[in-house]
């Protein structure tokens, strides 16, 4: 039977990625406009995210209430000489439908490029996928841009299957 209320998840924790070290730990203020260029530097989303100065009270509004939701964990990933080179962002969504079940959104996955394909990302999602099931949840789900072929092989790989259409109304 799932919590019913979710313990945050613990961090830091460290990792070991193919001989290289990362730790795993809860993202903070200070990570903030390194988190957002990982964001930027992805080239779906230049449009929607941006480093100019003039954007960044709202990542800060944005970041505020993510933070302060028990139920969010906005992660960082940081190599041996602390900087940040992949992010993501969990939620465990309470639902009426399973059975009552919880169920992990991991939104926002983001991996430097210099570091795609050794193995980070991998790292990062079966972590997730971990905590999710120390939580009580029953699934884990996440969307990927219809565009993004070699992410939908990645998650693939992990486990993950393609099992709905998703749909979004941009206001």
């Amino acid at each position: 039977m799932p919590p019913t209320a979710p313990a945050r998840i613990a961090l830091p924790v460290d990792l070991e990625i193919r001989d290289d070290r990362y730790t795993l730990r809860r993202t903070t203020l200070d990570d903030l406009p390194a988190l957002v260029a990982l964001l930027a530097a992805d080239a779906l989303r230049r449009n929607d995210d941006s480093t100019d100065p003039e954007h960044f009270a709202r990542y800060e509004r944005a970041f505020d209430a993510i933070d302060a939701d028990p139920a969010q964990t906005l992660v960082s990933i940081a190599d041996a000489d602390g900087r940040l080179v992949g992010t993501m962002q969990l939620t465990l969504i309470p639902g009426l439908a399973r059975g009552g079940a919880y169920r992990m959104q991991i939104e926002a996955v983001r991996v430097a490029d210099d570091l795609r394909g050794r193995g980070v990302g991998s790292a990062m999602i079966r972590w997730a996928v971990d905590q999710a099931r120390a939580s009580g949840a029953a699934l884990v789900q996440l969307t990927s841009d219809a565009r993004r072929e070699d992410a939908h092989r990645f998650y693939e790989r992990l486990g993950f299957a393609a099992s709905h259409v998703g749909f979004k109304l941009f206001l």
